[in-house]
């Protein structure tokens, strides 16, 4: 079941996806992956160090627009699309599988884990609303996720360069298994751990870094907020003189992102709570992301939760049996992951507009995003493909 559409868009898993660029890099490294390449591409194994550069949240159309005359576009090679959904959570998984996440089964940022009997946070890998840390509870993400890291299966050695937070938490320990983790604390010491890397790495080398500091301000403050405009001049400075640094060193740079952004108004925000007959058809709490809702619906309940939707939701979601989706192709090609279909429950609620649907527990504060993603407008799902090689 659809709703009409709203400027809804899907990934390109067949050869213009992050996917297909993690692909990419896996011949680099000596691996493969079941996907096809990144159409556009050429070969990346001439260069002596491979860097990825992952800034969270950085639209390939807001950069753009708002940064024109940029190092950044000034390398721009092509758009790529982001997975789906559009949002970290899902998007990170595949830079490190390189599977899509009908394989990896990581669906956003809430999900139901039947295998926890629990809904967790996945990537700081917590339950919800209480937050015990389930690592120190003697749960693993091995558990949890459906495709293995690609990092063990590299011929080359690989570092990870993330900020020092996120460096040894237990998502990274086992998405990154098999490469050097380094950490850095801002942005400045980003770029020198990059530097150092380089320096110091293997005849040949594999460097992912990622950087979360614009999706941060993002939600805050609005992606195109004037603040979120001075950061990627800032990060666009840095970069430059970093590349400046590497002539003769035969590192080849790419710069992308795990999704794009939108703008969100305070009176499209949309609770759970102000709509009493919905939330009484659920028979778990959201999951998912706010522009894209998993909804368990409780036995009995279904034609209710469909005639809500369809009356009072109408102008704020498209309503979809989450099962339709997957065989779809949305999540991507192949043989879905066997928990996929109980983590993305009965039915999903994809968000038009710059509407977003939220819920909250006790114990969780109720604040406003300015900035969202996990929808399939283009600027949430279009990300940059930037392409740098410096010759020996």
């Amino acid at each position: 079941m659809t709703n009409r559409d709203s400027g809804r868009h899907l990934p390109d898993y067949e050869g213009g996806s992050l996917v297909n660029l993690v692909a990419s890099i896996a011949a680099c490294l000596g691996c493969e992956t079941d996907a096809p390449p990144l159409e556009g591409l050429d070969d990346l194994r001439g260069c002596r160090t491979l860097v990825l550069l992952v800034v969270d949240g950085l639209g390939h159309d807001y950069l753009r627009e708002r940064h024109p005359e940029s190092f950044l576009v000034r390398h721009l090679r092509q758009p790529l699309t982001s997975v789906f959904p559009t949002t970290t959570a899902s998007a990170v998984t595949s830079l490190a599988t390189g599977a899509a996440p009908v394989r990896h089964a990581i669906t956003g940022w809430f999900m139901w884990l039947r295998e926890f009997g629990m809904v967790t946070t996945i990537l700081p890998f917590q339950s919800r609303a209480a937050r015990i840390d389930l690592a120190a509870q003697g749960l693993s993400p091995v558990a949890v996720l459906g495709a293995p890291p690609l990092y063990p299966r590299s011929r080359i050695p690989v570092r990870v360069i993330t900020e020092e937070w996120i460096r040894d938490s237990a998502w990274s320990r086992v998405s990154m298994e098999g490469a050097e983790r380094l950490g850095y604390r801002d942005l400045e010491g980003l770029f020198v751990q990059l530097a150092e890397a380089v320096r110091t790495g293997a005849r040949r080398q594999y460097i992912h870094a990622y950087w979360s500091g614009y999706d941060a301000l993002a939600h805050r403050a609005g992606h195109a907020s004037d603040e979120c405009d001075r950061l990627i001049r800032e990060f666009d400075r840095h970069l430059e003189e970093w590349v400046d640094t590497l002539r003769g060193t035969g590192t080849r740079v790419l710069v992308t992102a795990d999704h794009g952004f939108i703008d969100t108004r305070p009176e499209a925000h949309v609770w759970l709570h102000e709509h009493p007959e919905l939330a009484e058809c659920l028979a778990l709490p959201l999951c998912g992301e706010p522009r894209a809702a998993w909804c368990h619906v409780r036995p009995g309940r279904v034609g209710i939760f469909e005639r809500y939707v369809t009356e009072q939701l109408d102008e704020v979601c498209e309503l979809h049996v989450s099962e339709d989706l997957i065989r779809a192709g949305w999540f991507g090609p192949g043989e879905p992951h066997p928990e996929l279909s109980r983590r993305v429950g009965d039915y999903a609620l994809i968000m038009k507009g710059d509407h977003v649907l939220r819920d909250r527990l006790p114990g969780e504060e109720r604040f406003h995003f300015a900035g969202v993603h996990s929808g399939l407008t283009p600027r949430e799902l279009r990300v940059p493909l930037v392409d740098i090689t410096l010759g020996m």
